[in-house]
């Protein structure tokens, strides 16, 4: 193998294990790479890309959504949601485990964080859960799966992330995955269904003190603020009234609204969710920043077209490549984080996944799925620790009890794969 493609992988993993930041990580990489491999003037190369890519126009909803899923979190709203959801699972097999998949599903569609949606959903559920007798290790096995649909379920902060880097229309990959994170939340609660099947006498249903469908009925006015801020976030988009970022400040404007209501907007909420969001979004910003640099450096270095051809020489059909990319990115998922995840193996796998016969839209599915596991791998899987977090557990405790759900989305990456319409179906009629 070329030393210039070994070299900025030694570097890669050097500044990571030395513990840098993964964006000033990935900026020194591309600025030794060239330094060493091209006599260019690298600082030039590295002011325009930064520039370039921290100016798309789609960039603007980050800090927007961003900032909603902070001020949710310091709401009354997940309380209101578990609260009306409670009575319609409660007699279902499984019970109030089910509690964590819709619970996570409806929160996701108005977050787009995968670490946020476990966290707020977990603050409720599993102290409930816990008091009720449900076993801890599939509490937190159900929490950890469904978190995970923070990311996929729009609006996505990940996939604004991918559709900037990889060009793609982020209004199509918000539709793409809207099919598959509904699937995925069916299979998480099916799995629940044949879990208490098998152990009746740990998951049990409940019954009901009155009468069910009255009380059922009674808690839907709860959900009202979810209705109406989803109706305002995602209609608004798929009506064609407003681009992703105009809906997110609508629904930034709506959720104050909902926390005055509720009397839970106040200056100290509002103060520690901008600060919060401040301090994401300038992470993210330095990452996407680093990106672009480093695409670039690799380019001029010729490191994808390298690595492509190595890929190439193998003559794998379409399957088996996904089935390679899958296993490259559970292993590179146990050391990086997700972010870090798309925007380092971006540049090199796009070109293969479009010379395969699959969709830009297609693979931003898939990567955000693979990108979910590494939530729930360890030593670095952020659902894992923020369960742990909640709970007091031993990480192996969480890590075991999530491991089904896991296998779980191995299984679904396939099915994709075999069936891409399930992706593709809502982007083709935008």
């Amino acid at each position: 193998m070329p030393l210039s493609v070994i070299t900025p992988i030694l570097l890669l993993f050097g500044l990571l294990g030395a513990g840098a930041w993964v964006g000033l990580g990935l900026m020194g990489v591309g600025i030794g790479s060239l330094e060493l491999f091209r006599n260019l003037p690298v600082d030039r190369i590295l002011a325009q890309t930064v520039w370039n890519g921290l100016a798309s126009p789609e960039l603007l909803a980050l800090p927007l959504f961003i900032l909603m899923a902070e001020l949710l979190f310091r709401s009354n709203f997940i309380g209101g949601l578990f609260h009306a959801l409670e009575p319609w699972v409660r007699r279902f097999p499984g019970g109030l485990l089910h509690t964590n998949i819709l619970g996570c599903t409806f929160f996701a569609l108005i977050s787009g964080s995968s670490a946020a949606t476990t966290s707020a959903i977990g603050k409720i559920t599993l102290e409930e859960l816990k008091q009720r007798g449900y076993p801890r290790s599939i509490s937190m096995g159900s929490l950890a799966g469904a978190g995970t649909l923070g990311f996929l379920i729009p609006p996505s902060i990940i996939m604004i992330v991918y559709g900037v880097l990889s060009q793609t229309s982020v209004l199509k990959l918000f539709a793409a995955g809207i099919i598959p994170g509904a699937l995925l939340a069916f299979m998480f609660m099916s799995y629940l269904v044949v879990y208490s099947w098998l152990r009746p006498f740990e998951v049990r249903t409940e019954e009901s003190p009155g009468g069910i469908w009255r009380e059922r009925f009674s808690r839907l006015p709860t959900l009202l603020p979810f209705i109406v801020l989803m109706v305002s976030l995602l209609g608004s988009m798929y009506t064609g009234m407003a681009s992703p970022s105009e809906a997110a400040a609508l629904a930034v404007v709506v959720t104050l609204a909902i926390m005055a209501i509720e009397r839970t907007l106040s200056l100290r909420n509002v103060m520690d969710a901008c600060m919060g969001t401040a301090r994401t979004v300038s992470m993210l910003g330095l990452i996407i920043a680093a990106a672009s640099f480093l695409s670039t450096a690799m380019g001029y270095l010729g490191l994808p077209q390298q690595i492509a051809n190595q890929i190439n020489a193998l003559n794998l059909t379409p399957l088996q490549l996904i089935a390679l990319l899958l296993v490259i990115y559970i292993a590179l998922g146990c050391f990086l984080e997700g972010m870090s995840l798309i925007v380092m193996t971006l540049p090199i796998v796009l070109p293969l996944i479009t010379a395969a016969g699959y969709d830009n839209i297609w693979f931003g599915v898939f990567l955000i799925i693979v990108v979910e596991m590494a939530q729930i791998t360890p030593p670095v899987g952020m659902n894992i620790f923020v369960i742990q977090g909640l709970t007091g557990e031993k990480l192996g405790a969480v890590v075991k009890a999530a491991f089904p759900f896991f296998v779980l989305m191995i299984f679904f990456v396939f099915l994709l794969a075999v069936f891409p319409d399930i992706v593709m179906f809502l982007p083709s009629l935008l």
